[in-house]
């Protein structure tokens, strides 16, 4: 029996599979079920006018047997569902519930005489009730039907009937009855399990999808931060580098006071210091004094300027700052770099543009699209102009415009720039995450909207529209 419902799709494999559908077929909807046992039980017992019409003098008994049916089995049975303790058992209290009204029923025709003559209109009832309101699977609805057949024909022999050949008639129906029944509690049955089969795999693949994307989501959050330093490592070494020649030029300077001092210190000490030599020296140290003043304040400048664009990303906070100050130092920090390979920055922005927003953010777009522009724009060895354009549209909206004279993009690439691991130098070390970080910047946290524009051998125009202040 096990292989053959195997083979028919009414039973799983897997132990635990199958105690998982049944509990869930057996209890899909108890409200519903609930409601439909309490109909039933009402139906029941509203057939005792029919069993006026049919015998009045065995009304009483009658209706007795099934006020006595209605109380003691199928109530409680309804009730007993609303137990958490008891729905394991569903299944079960479902068969309770139709085989002592099925098999009562045929006690009830033996008081009903001749009521067995219409017996199978009965019978024929219940067993619709059971197959369309109840959900029984095949083999329990098997058992429902062997043990109410087998009443009804066992109380049968003990009656009369007018025509000898309503005996068969009645068993040939209800027979019919319940092979259809039977077939149509099969089929429910199937369709179910192939429907939570299917809930199961796509359950499965979901969790799959969903370990899947967070791993995606790791290696891509990964790769991000590698970017971001990676960005930061450029801004650092050329900081560092711009850092260097100042601090190179107070350092000499003051290698050249200890020996013009050694000097002023050897005369001091002979005695002979001439008015000249003594003028020549405050001159070449007050000189000095300039020079070393200028390059540690242009260093210092400079260690601001990075610090607070460092601040700025790290923090993440939202603060009101005026535009071209702060441009002014971002580029401070980007100028190095930019020198070094012999590209120009431009800036045009005019005083008193303020903007209420994330000016870390702010700073990752205009670093990534400067190093972008360093990488994809120009080639090696070649200089180019970047130039940086805000203006305030109206009283809630900036413009800013970045424009780089490079070589530009190919038509086909511009449409997929802004996508995520999309690069056209991976083997040159790109990622393909700069452009799509500042698309990401700009939409999410900036609130704000991007537009590229570009020609092969003209350049590219990134245009960033920001709200003035966040919502």
């Amino acid at each position: 029996m096990h292989k053959l419902l195997l083979k028919l799709g009414l039973r799983f494999d897997d132990p635990q599979v199958e105690k998982q559908f049944v509990r869930q077929f057996t209890l899909d909807d108890p409200g519903r079920t609930q409601a439909a046992m309490v109909l039933g039980a009402f139906v029941y017992c509203s057939f005792s006018a029919m069993d006026w019409i049919l015998s009045p003098d065995a009304w009483a008994a009658a209706t007795s047997i099934r006020l006595a049916v209605a109380i003691l089995v199928l109530l409680p049975a309804t009730l007993l569902l609303t137990r958490p303790f008891a729905r394991p058992w569903a299944e079960q209290i479902y068969l309770v519930y139709c085989i002592v009204p099925g098999c009562m029923l045929s006690v009830i025709y033996v008081f009903l005489r001749p009521s067995f003559d219409h017996g199978a209109a009965g019978m024929i009832i219940v067993i619709l009730f059971v197959a369309t309101l109840l959900p029984l699977r095949m083999i329990s609805f098997a058992i429902f039907a062997i043990s109410t057949w087998t009443c009804f024909a066992v109380f049968e022999t003990f009656a009369t009937h007018e025509n000898s050949g309503l005996a068969l008639v009645n068993n040939a129906e209800i027979g019919a009855a319940y092979a259809l029944t039977l077939y149509g509690v099969g089929a429910r049955e199937f369709r179910a399990r192939r429907q939570f089969r299917t809930t199961q795999e796509l359950q499965v693949e979901k969790e799959r999808s969903e370990a899947t994307l967070a791993e995606l989501r790791a290696a891509q959050a990964h790769l991000v931060q590698a970017e971001k330093l990676a960005a930061l490592g450029e801004l650092v070494a050329g900081v560092a580098h711009e850092i260097n020649t100042p601090i190179g030029l107070a350092l000499t300077t003051s290698t050249a006071f200890d020996h013009h001092l050694a000097l002023l210190r050897g005369s001091v000490a002979s005695g002979r210091v001439s008015r000249s030599q003594l003028a020549d020296c405050v001159d070449r140290l007050s000189e000095g004094t300039t020079l070393i003043f200028s390059n540690l304040t242009r260093a210092a400048d400079l260690i601001h300027n990075f610090k607070q664009v460092a601040v700025d990303q790290a923090a993440g906070d939202r603060r009101s700052f005026d535009v071209r100050e702060w441009l002014v130092e971002l580029l401070s920090t980007l100028g190095p770099l930019l020198r070094r390979k012999g590209h120009e920055v431009r800036l045009a922005c005019a005083d008193g543009i303020v903007l209420d927003s994330y000016p870390g953010a702010l700073a990752q777009v205009v670093s990534n699209l400067a190093l972008n522009a360093v990488i994809h724009a120009f080639p090696e060895g070649r200089a180019g102009t970047i130039d940086i354009d805000v203006v305030r549209l109206d009283e809630a909206r900036i413009r800013i415009v970045f424009r780089d004279d490079g070589r530009g993009i190919p038509n086909e690439n511009v449409a997929r720039i802004f996508d995520p691991f999309f690069t056209t130098r991976r083997d040159a070390g790109s990622t393909g995450l700069g452009l799509h970080i500042v698309y990401n910047l700009v939409t999410s946290t900036l609130r704000g909207r991007i537009d590229l524009e570009s020609s092969e051998d003209i350049g590219t125009k990134v245009t960033i529209e920001l709200p003035a202040a966040l919502p």
